[in-house]
This record gives structure tokens, C-alpha cells and sequence, in this order.
């Protein structure tokens, strides 16, 4: 037995056994766990488990074991318990589950809350494709700024392989949010084709003609709730016998007249409300609206909310060219690394040395999760002076008036996503939010005694 399935069958034990599990998930850092009685959960031991880098109780439970890994452990579980990955079992014994979850909810979450994770479950699965194509992109655009002539066929077909999710992601987008809004994906799909068809520019509408990627994602995003909403309506009264032609039929129209007369004009708006607002922001607040902003992200992410600001950098992308967002918000990070390294110096706990031993390497790769369950929020204090040490990088690359061709990456993995050749400014950056979370952190964000919590 390995250690990935010797950390599935202990895990296993801890969540009380596989009669306990109805479905298994995992995301890019936790394996995503859903339950039919949470109470059967014994959290501390979990916590112990080697390798384990923290645990979210949530509307799943999210055990935190680092990129890669997850994956593995994740197989494991499905072999011990005999689930497919992402399967869900219903056997009537749903009611525990549901009771705690709506306890959870009524407890933990605002409608905003709600909304941004289901945003966030929308594009987490586009994740690991964003990564690639961001990357490809990147290496493709350092070229192209060294002089290599963009009609050489091999910088032509990075081009070409970079490009293709970006240019397909409305389609993706739609898919995903009519999944989960309970709709029939493929017709959140035919929201993401109707919205950047280029065929819009051909017709008038009230005498003006479409605008093709009119609101960006943002218009995906809503037509494609239409579609589950609608669809859902309409299947309420249409006889059974009728159902698989005539519900499609009617929703596909409605909403796809509605998105070109409404959806599309208010989403666009709203696209250029934000892209507009978030760029005079930076703009005008500077050093303070980039201190603010990077000081502030870890909490976010802390509560899995920062997916949903994915639209918001698309969107950015989409207008501008770039998002200016994303290299501020990359040193939340960086100061996390810079506050685990300082624990690591000063600290005698073996096995706090390790976690962080563990967890550093994807750390400066742009992965914090490990690092955030593991080691600065459990200790508290570090978790600020991570935050604070994050704030100074962020004012730099704020002033500095960074950006990013891409998004899915963070740390040193976004280096060659940055735009207009400011590859060693954003270095720089980072290595002032490392400096700067080190320091805050050495001189009075960590005792010993803190250690013994871990």
C-alpha cells in the first residue's frame, strides 16, 4: 500500500467509513467529500492524519492534501468505497445530510456567499484547461516579445493550441451553469454559442445591429441560469409524452430572444461597469487600493470564495487585453510563503517543519492552499502578517501597473503570462511580499508555543 492509499484508508476511517459517503470530488488542493452524517466525523483525527494539510467543514468536507496528491488519494477513495469519482448515491438515506447542509447553510452562508460558489463550482472544473492554454499562451507570447517572427509555424500552432480554450469558453461556461443550476447542460451551452456568435454582426435588431461578445461571459452566465430557470418552468406543464421536443424547443427560443433583447445589453453594462471601475481603482488608488486589495485576498480564499472573481479577470481580459488584478492578488501568496518560511526558521516542531517542508514547493509555484490550511491559519498569527506582507507587494505591482495575458496561475508559474515584458517587475514583487511576510512574521507573528496546535 502506498501513501496515497494508506491516507484514502485512513481517511477513510476517520469520516466514518465508506457507508458514510455519498459522493467524492476533488478540486486542484482538496478531495471533496459529501456525507450522510457529518456527525460521524472525527475532525481531530482527521487533522492528523500524515499528510493531511487541513480540513473545511462545509457543505462538503474538504480535506486539504496538496496538488497532485489529491488526485491519487481521491482514486484511492474510490476504490475503497466502490464510487465512481463525482457519482452520487441515493438511497433515501439523504435526510442527515440534507438537515446538517441546510444547517450549514442557514448558519455560514449569505446569498452572495452562495452565488460566489456557484460561480466558483462553475469554472473550477475549467481550471486545470485555463493552466495549460495560459502557460502554451505565455511561452508563446515570450517569443513572439524575443523577435521570433509570429508566422513561424511552430509559434503559429502554440498560438493555435493556447487559444482554443478561450475561444471556446463561453460554450464551456454556459455547459457549466446550467449544470449547476439543475438545467440540461447543452442548452447552457447554446447560451455561450448565441452570445459570441459571430454571425450576431449580420443582423439588425430595432434597427441596430448585434454586437457578438456583447457582456462576455457575464451575458453567458446569465443566459444560461435563463435556461435552466425557464426550462424548468416550462417542463412543469408540458405533458411527459411531449416533454424531450417541445420543452427545448420552447425554452431554447425564449431565452435566446430574451438574452439579444435584454440579457446581452444589461450584461454589457455590467462588464464594462467592472472592468471600467477596477481599472480606475488601480488607477487612481494606487499604492492604498493595491495594499488593499492583495492584504485582503486570503480570506477569500480561505473561504473558497476567490473563483469567483475568474469572470471578472475573463472580462478584464477580455476588454483590456489583460488583467491588471491578477498579479496584485498573486501576492496574498507570496506573503504566505514569505510568513511559512519564517515559521519554518524559528520553529522546533518536527512536524510543522514538515508541512511546510511539504508545502513550499507549490507555494512558490502559486499553489497556497497547503500552506493557508496547513500552517498559517491554524497558527492565527501568521495568517496576518502573511496578509500584511502580501499588502506591500501588492501596492508595488499596483503601482508598477502589472498585468496578466492569463489567469490559473500565480506565483512564479505566472511569470510568463505577464504582459508587456514586465517579467522582472513581477518578479520583484514577489520577492518583496516574501521579504515583507518573512520579516513580519520573524519579528512578532510567531511563537513556539503557537506550534503546539498544529
Amino acid at each position: 500500500m502506498n501513501r496515497e492509499q494508506q491516507m484514502a484508508a485512513s481517511i477513510l476511517q476517520h469520516v466514518g467509513g465508506k457507508e458514510n459517503i455519498t459522493r467524492i470530488a476533488h478540486c486542484m488542493t482538496r478531495v471533496r467529500v459529501s456525507l450522510r452524517d457529518p456527525g460521524k466525523v472525527n475532525m481531530d483525527a482527521l487533522k492528523q492524519i500524515e499528510g493531511v494539510m487541513g480540513v473545511i467543514e462545509d457543505e462538503t468536507l474538504q480535506i486539504v492534501v496538496g496538488p497532485g496528491v489529491v488526485n491519487k488519494v481521491a482514486a484511492a477513495l474510490c476504490e475503497l468505497t466502490g464510487l465512481e469519482l463525482g457519482e452520487v448515491i441515493e438511497d433515501g438515506m439523504e435526510d442527515i445530510a440534507e438537515q446538517t447542509k441546510a444547517k450549514v447553510k442557514a448558519r455560514q452562508q449569505t446569498p452572495l456567499r452562495r452565488l460566489l460558489r456557484k460561480i466558483g463550482s462553475i469554472f473550477i472544473p475549467l481550471i486545470p484547461g485555463l493552466v495549460a492554454s495560459g502557460i502554451i499562451n505565455g511561452i508563446a507570447n515570450f517569443a513572439k516579445n524575443a523577435g521570433v517572427d509570429p508566422q513561424t509555424t511552430w509559434l503559429q500552432l502554440l498560438l493555435l493550441i493556447g487559444g482554443g480554450i478561450f475561444a471556446s469558453l463561453g460554450v464551456l461556461v454556459g455547459y457549466n451553469t446550467a449544470k449547476e443550476f439543475g438545467g440540461t447542460p447543452v442548452l447552457g451551452a447554446i447560451a455561450g454559442i448565441l452570445v459570441f456568435n459571430p454571425a450576431l454582426a449580420d443582423i439588425k435588431l430595432f434597427g441596430e445591429a448585434l454586437t457578438p461578445g456583447r457582456g462576455g461571459l457575464f451575458a453567458v452566465l446569465l443566459a444560461a441560469w435563463l435556461m435552466a430557470v425557464v426550462e424548468k418552468r416550462v417542463r412543469s406543464f408540458v405533458p411527459n409524452a411531449v416533454d424531450i421536443i417541445v420543452t427545448p424547443l420552447i425554452t431554447v427560443l425564449i431565452v435566446c430572444l430574451f438574452t439579444l433583447i435584454a440579457v446581452q445589453p444589461l450584461a454589457g453594462w455590467l462588464s464594462l461597469a467592472i472592468t471600467s471601475g477596477l481599472k480606475a481603482v488601480l488607477d487612481i488608488g494606487g499604492v492604498v487600493a493595491g495594499a488593499v486589495l492583495a492584504g485582503t485576498f486570503l480570506p477569500l480564499v480561505m473561504v473558497g470564495l476567490h473563483h469567483g472573481l475568474t469572470p471578472i479577470h475573463m472580462e478584464l481580459i477580455q476588454k483590456l487585453g489583460s488583467t491588471p488584478l491578477l498579479p496584485v492578488l498573486a501576492m496574498a501568496g507570496a506573503g504566505q510563503v514569505g510568513a511559512a518560511m519564517a515559521v519554518y526558521v524559528k520553529t522546533k516542531n518536527k512536524r510543522l517543519r514538515n508541512i511546510i517542508k511539504g508545502a513550499l514547493p507549490v507555494g512558490f509555484l502559486g499553489i497556497g492552499e497547503p500552506l493557508l490550511y496547513g500552517v498559517t491559519l491554524p497558527l492565527g498569527r501568521p495568517f496576518v502578517t502573511a496578509c500584511l506582507g502580501a499588502a506591500v507587494g501588492g501596492a508595488f505591482q499596483a503601482v508598477m501597473k502589472t498585468a496578466a495575458l492569463g489567469i490559473g496561475v500565480s506565483g512564479l508559474s505566472l511569470i510568463p503570462l505577464i504582459a508587456d515584458g514586465k517579467y522582472v517587475i513581477y518578479f520583484i514583487g514577489l520577492i518583496i511580499s516574501y521579504t515583507f511576510g518573512f520579516l513580519f512574521t520573524y519579528w512578532f507573528g510567531f511563537k513556539e508555543e503557537m506550534a503546539a496546535h498544529i
